[in-house]
């Protein structure tokens, strides 16, 4: 491993070393930060770097928009694809979600919008999640748009601590607002959007003080369960 700089310039974000901190910045607004087959590949062209560096650090996931962090999977790119295609996409989103979950530094989001289906998931696999008091939405939509969760979806949807609301949000499709989320346990904390990104960024300083090793022993022991999908996913 390295202390080189691993800051990456890629299509749909930005990976930049900060204050210790591996800062990831959504770029592709105009598309609302949809997931498809290429967003997937830079995600792991980001976290391989992150994995790679050596030393403390902690990695922080935001983005550039003030209405919405991620309306989920591009459904239009994926209604184009072959079948061979759709697999292959969610086979790598399931790859994205489980090395996100059981990375090997802290992680933490910086929710300023609207978070939807695949995006929703993709931050509930992080360790912390900050959200914007007063503007945007957390949701699991997929029981409304006849998606239903895959296997590693649901043990990362799993995650969450309060399961009565889980099953409000999975079953139901409930959307919570930023009140709502800290108030049931789905974020750590809101903020008003001018004190939101400094906010996430002081928490993920005080986390990648942590000893590396020691914290991810600690959170993959917490997650165990998830190992069950390693080997089909190819970790």
């Amino acid at each position: 491993m390295t202390k080189q700089s691993s800051d990456l310039n890629m299509s749909t974000m930005q990976l930049r070393l900060v204050d210790g901190v591996h800062v990831l910045t959504l770029t592709n607004n105009e598309h609302e930060n949809k997931l498809n087959i290429d967003v997937m590949g830079e995600y792991h062209r980001a976290l391989d770097a992150v994995e790679n560096y050596e030393g403390n650090t902690a990695l922080l996931i935001t983005c550039e928009h003030e209405k919405t962090f991620s309306t989920g999977i591009d459904l239009e790119w994926l209604g184009s694809q072959t079948p061979e295609g759709v697999q292959n996409f969610v086979l790598e989103l399931e790859r994205v979600l489980y090395r996100l979950a059981m990375f090997n530094a802290p992680t933490i989001a910086c929710i300023n919008g609207n978070a939807y289906a695949g995006g929703a998931i993709l931050l509930t696999a992080l360790d912390f999640r900050v959200m914007r008091a007063d503007r945007g939405r957390f949701c699991y939509p997929e029981v409304n748009i006849h998606i239903p969760f895959t296997e590693v979806m649901t043990d990362i949807i799993g995650l969450l601590p309060n399961k009565h609301v889980l099953k409000q949000m999975a079953l139901l499709g409930t959307p919570l607002t930023g009140e709502e989320c800290v108030a049931a346990d789905v974020v750590d904390a809101i903020y008003p959007l001018q004190a939101l990104q400094q906010e996430a960024m002081n928490l993920a300083v005080q986390l990648a003080q942590k000893d590396r090793n020691t914290y991810t022993t600690i959170k993959r022991r917490m997650r165990e369960g998830l190992t069950r999908h390693a080997e089909a996913l190819g970790y």
